[in-house]
């Protein structure tokens, strides 16, 4: 099937359009980042730079490190900006340009997320890293496409029933990273964990501030829900869509990250920047050996 220029947006330039990247360009290794300024924060630490795109808040940059090709890509906040990025780099690397067809050999991408994170839990300081061995969407993404018959409903019932949780607001879902990357961070001493994705920043991690949330224990019940025994331990708004995007499409993926804030204790790094660097300067080290 011929895929219509309406559905798949080519430049004149021959890259897709909003990361605004050729399929040469993008390395078969991609890490992400929520903020745009991260990208160079990431890339400062290649050997080689060879390539550099900006288009909005995607920003791209392909290089070397320690002899790996690598991409860091930027996918701005939220599972919407996810969807772009992820349906466009398996674009890159899965769809003939020339032909607009899908490519009979498909190219499997490792796909590992640099963010910062709430921790939800006490016992999670500041400063430290987690390792998303798990993902709990409350996006509903999933739901846009056929792909979803493998999502556990059976979590999405003890997880709504346990929360409280009004039923306009979504279904929420339960997916692991890719378990062989979740093996290797482990090995590495990072404390895997199960993040919860949310839709927002405010009232829905519940935030208040001059507008009251329905859900006042929002928080309690988060901090006291298990699945198969495994606690949430933190709070973002990309780890989801990225663990189901990936999965569908046949990537590889996993979330890191550097914990800024203590939701149950109230507390925030003095020094997050140190934080993210520290979490970048450990992880490329380790990236090399995947």
């Amino acid at each position: 099937m011929t895929i219509p220029e309406s559905e798949l947006i080519i430049t004149d330039e021959g890259a897709i359009y909003h990361l605004d990247v050729k399929p040469s360009e993008i390395a078969e290794t991609v890490l992400t980042v929520g903020d745009p300024g991260r990208v160079a924060q990431v890339s400062k630490y290649f050997d080689t730079i060879e390539y550099k795109a900006e288009h909005r808040e995607f920003v791209t940059h392909t290089g070397t490190y320690k002899g790996k090709r690598m991409s860091v890509v930027s996918t701005g906040i939220g599972t919407d900006n996810i969807d772009i990025v992820l349906n466009e780099l398996d674009a890159l690397v899965n769809i003939d340009f020339k032909t607009r067809q899908v490519k009979e050999k498909h190219t499997q991408l490792t796909i590992i997320r640099l963010g910062t994170s709430g921790a939800l839990q006490k016992d999670i300081p500041v400063d430290s890293m987690v390792a998303s061995a798990y993902a709990i969407g409350l996006d509903n993404l999933p739901y846009f496409y056929k792909n979803n018959s493998f999502l556990d409903d059976n979590f999405s019932k003890q997880f709504m029933e346990h929360c409280h949780w009004d039923k306009r607001n979504s279904h929420p879902y339960w997916i692991p990273a890719d378990e062989g990357l979740t093996n290797v961070f482990k090995k590495h001493g990072y404390k895997l964990g199960c993040t919860l994705t949310n839709v927002g920043f405010y009232g829905p991690q519940g935030r208040v501030l001059r507008l009251s949330i329905p859900n006042d224990d929002f928080h309690k019940h988060l901090q006291s829900f298990r699945y198969q025994d495994v606690a949430i331990t933190n709070l973002e708004m990309e780890s989801s869509g990225i663990f189901y995007l990936s999965k569908v499409l046949g990537h590889r993926a996993i979330s890191l990250n550097a914990i800024i804030a203590n939701r149950a204790a109230g507390t925030f790094s003095e020094d997050n920047i140190a934080a993210v660097e520290n979490l970048i300067k450990k992880s490329l080290d380790i990236i090399t050996e995947i």
